[in-house]
């Protein structure tokens, strides 16, 4: 029962904090959306900051395997994977209630405070995430896969930031089209680099 509670408290959080922001939601409101009072709160969770934490590990393990499922397993080629990933990112921001990466907007709020977990678990998850498609993409045959993760990563993070902006999910599109044109050139130049450094070898 009391795990029961605990997670009932965490799903209201994440409710109310992706809707409205880390700031303006109070513990009341929380409380009030879990159906618990506010001394229930405090007994699973010290403090706000705790919350806050608990929510973020929540959305950790979802949100990459949500990517992954967008992703799609390796039958295609992975260009046209990448490709379906933004678009399924597009379709994704589509719906009314979406407000962005929770992770990157914690970050953002809580700017003026480095040493905020929030903030430190947004950066692990960032992190990992990139981490897991530098794995994807060495696994597709990609030269410098970490190198390209992190074009991915800017071209993901800036088509969620400019979708936020203008309400416009072919920003997503954009950005699935030049990461899959990234991934294919990524690719394609592998078996060149080699043979050319096979010829350096012997000549």
């Amino acid at each position: 029962m009391s795990e029961t509670t605990r997670s009932r408290i965490v799903d209201a959080a994440e409710t109310l904090f992706y809707a409205h922001g880390l700031r303006s939601v109070g513990v009341d409101a929380i409380a009030a959306q879990a159906g618990v009072t506010k001394r229930t709160l405090y007994y699973h969770f010290e403090s706000k900051d705790a919350l806050i934490a608990a929510y973020l590990e929540a959305r950790d393990a979802s949100t990459r395997s949500r990517y992954r499922d967008w992703l799609g397993n390796d039958d295609r080629p992975l260009p046209d994977r990448i490709e379906s990933m933004f678009a399924a990112l597009a379709s994704h921001a589509g719906q009314p209630k979406w407000r962005g990466c929770g992770f990157t907007r914690a970050a953002v709020e809580l700017a003026g405070q480095p040493g905020h977990p929030a903030v430190l678990m947004a950066a692990d998850h960032k992190q990992r995430f990139e981490a897991w498609l530098a794995e994807e993409l060495e696994r597709g045959g990609v030269e410098a896969p970490q190198a390209l993760a992190r074009q991915i990563m800017v071209l993901l993070e800036g088509a969620i930031a400019l979708m936020l902006v203008h309400r416009d999910v072919s920003y997503a599109q954009a950005a699935g089209e030049a990461a899959a044109s990234l991934v294919a050139n990524g690719i394609s130049s592998a078996p060149a680099l080699h043979r050319n450094m096979a010829t350096r070898a012997v000549g």
